[in-house]
């Protein structure tokens, strides 16, 4: 938290007067509006010197200026070292995402390998999110495309099993993927819990960078296996040499085993793109583009500063960060990021040699990817221009909101709401609505529910409203639509019905809007069209990923989980006993109770509950 304040409720703010109070030690200092929104954070090695700079005579940039002239108060919080300073200035840039300041903007969270330790038998699989400490994670991977060829490596070549629990639990003989050499078989005990252990430690140990020692282990087992005759098993492992060593020949940078992140920007008409390739064991693992926010005013290697602090605020940094563009905190970064890691970590702004081509390959990358991002957003800028055209707006929408329902035969409905502004899809403010308590099948009291806690919820937390929403059905859906928002007093918002058209053509739309309700058929060649139809498909594509998401959970299943006394190893004996749940629920209280650790009491209870 802030140490020493000061503020003024309008008027100018004594800059000078303030910043002579100061302390000359390392620390964040925050400027505010007078609103009380947050305006810049920044970090200083001599808080008075570099919190008076902005209030002395000397000429500074017309973004600078605006800004200066808007500060109503200035928080500090004073630190013992300018490296500390570094870290909890990227913290508040983050959770207070000033105006000035240049942001990252990553909606989405990182991929990551799990490997599920908590069970005798662990799993491999891909996770997003919040990470549980009972389980041990790998990564953050640059793309999930990244993380499951990864996974399918690790099961080519250890074979560890990638089945959800629930599904391993219920096994009475392999699977398919034991067929195809990809798992060992542990649910049927085809591989005891020792040697499936070694499995996970090669695995572990690949992941982890350290393929020479993987390759050593077996090579010492593959001989071991020899001089015993077992030449059986000596085949295997020297198909997994065979296998590993081709999968270096494919994939490895220069034969050099390190742990490399080469980092881009490339700037055009004021926008920046930055690049980052990610080398891990000397394994590429691939690439992710970021187009930082609020860069007006900033060079390459300002966004660069900007970049470094916050990606790495969260992960840890390899042990080489090659970069395009110096860093005047170069030092500093690499200090704190070596602090984080728990060994040296080297930032490097002039490469030669290889690290120079794979940068410049990353630069050219980065490149590419901001032309293709300026060509789509000067045609979105367009379509968005069209649709306001269209439906005789005052000004094109800054962001509109797309309503759908999902469901099969009225069961699992979902609701889904998506967030387009002019730069396109707006993921982090995605909801999903979970629908409970209707009529199954009634698409008219779906939207109402979906609608009301959807403005609800923005009008308690005093979000922001859209500028225009769009609504996926015709006119009865509309109707609860305009209900909904008159209820909320938000009937100046325009509300768009899109029914499908004839032959459910795509681009041949019915649009209804307006009161009374009026029909337009903007057709095929209009770039209205072409946005509305990617919003509503998105809309529908995330209330359908949904819905399958929860019609899966409620299949997978078994009436024998909702049971009080029926935990995995008595559930997997009466699968296994009666070959499957349908034989479960054929069974009699008789035949239950013949299981073992089934007694009479607990057959009684499962016949009940089956039946």
């Amino acid at each position: 938290m802030p140490s020493q304040s000061a503020s003024k409720p309008s008027g100018d703010f004594d800059g000078k007067g303030f910043a002579r109070k100061l302390p000359t030690r390392p620390g964040v200092y925050l400027m505010r509006d007078e609103e009380g929104q947050a305006l810049y954070v920044g970090k200083a090695l001599n808080l008075r010197k570099r919190v008076g700079s902005y209030f002395d005579a000397r000429p500074k940039g017309e973004r600078i200026m605006r800004m200066v002239a808007r500060i109503r108060q200035v928080e500090v919080s004073i630190t013992r070292t300018e490296a500390e300073a570094l870290l909890l200035e990227n913290e508040w840039i983050k959770s207070l995402k000033p105006r000035y300041n240049v942001l990252l903007r990553d909606d989405k969270s990182y991929p990551w390998i799990v490997l599920s330790t908590d069970h005798e038998f662990p799993r491999i699989s891909f996770h997003r999110g919040a990470r549980d400490p009972k389980k041990r994670f790998f990564g953050p991977y640059p793309s999930a495309h990244s993380v499951r060829d990864s996974i399918n490596l690790i099961q080519k070549l250890f074979r560890l099993r990638n089945c959800e629990d629930s599904y391993f639990a219920h096994r009475n003989r392999p699977c398919l993927q034991h067929q195809i050499r990809r798992c060992t078989a542990p649910c049927v005990g085809l591989v005891n819990e020792a040697d499936y252990a070694e499995q996970v430690n090669d695995a572990v140990l690949f992941l982890c960078g350290r393929n020479r020692k993987v390759t050593d282990r077996l090579v010492e087992r593959m001989e071991s296996a020899a001089t015993s005759l077992d030449f059986e098993s000596a085949a295997v492992y020297r198909d997994q040499i065979n296998l590993l060593q081709q999968m270096q020949a494919q994939q490895f940078v220069s034969g050099k085993q390190k742990d490399i992140d080469f980092i881009a920007v490339a700037s055009e008409q004021g926008k920046f793109c930055v690049e980052v390739m990610s080398i891990r064991g000397g394994r590429h693992l691939g690439q992710r583009n970021f187009f930082p926010s609020q860069t007006e005013g900033h060079d390459r290697s300002g966004v660069m500063e900007a970049f470094l602090g916050q990606y790495y605020q969260q992960r840890q940094s390899p042990a080489e960060v090659v970069i395009s563009d110096p860093v005047e905190t170069g030092a500093l970064l690499a200090e704190v990021f070596s602090e984080a890691a728990g060994r040296k970590v080297r930032i490097q702004p002039h490469p030669r040699g290889d690290r120079r081509q794979m940068l410049e390959m990353t630069r050219t990358n980065a490149r590419q990817a901001l032309l293709l991002r300026l060509a789509s957003q000067a045609n979105m800028t367009a379509q968005f221009e069209d649709l306001r055209d269209l439906l005789g707006l005052e000004e094109a929408p800054a962001t509109i909101e797309c309503f759908d329902i999902s469901h099969t035969a009225g069961n699992e409905t979902v609701g889904s709401c998506v967030v387009f502004d002019q730069n396109g899809p707006v993921k982090s403010k995605y909801r999903r609505y979970n629908l409970r308590g209707i009529t199954p099948g009634d698409d008219y009291a779906a939207m109402h529910q979906v609608l009301s806690r959807r403005y609800a919820r923005i009008q308690a937390e005093e979000g922001s409203l859209p500028d225009l929403v769009l609504i996926d059905g015709g006119k009865g859906q509309l109707s609860q639509a305009e209900d909904v928002m008159g209820e909320f007093g938000l009937s100046g918002i325009p509300i768009v019905g899109i029914a499908k058209g004839q032959g459910r053509r795509a681009g041949h739309e019915q649009w209804i809007t307006g009161s009374p309700h009026r029909s337009l058929f903007p057709g095929p060649q209009s770039p209205a069209s072409h946005l509305v139809q990617q919003v509503r498909d998105e809309a529908h594509r995330f209330a359908i990923t949904g819905h399958r998401g929860r019609r899966q959970k409620a299949v997978t299943k078994s009436g024998l989980e909702k049971i009080p006394g029926i935990g995995p190893g008595r559930r997997r004996a009466l699968l296994n006993h009666f070959g499957g749940l349908q034989g479960v629920k054929q069974a009699g209280i008789e035949e239950l109770s013949s299981v073992p650790g089934i007694s009479k009491v607990l057959a009684e209870t499962i016949f009940r509950a089956l039946h």
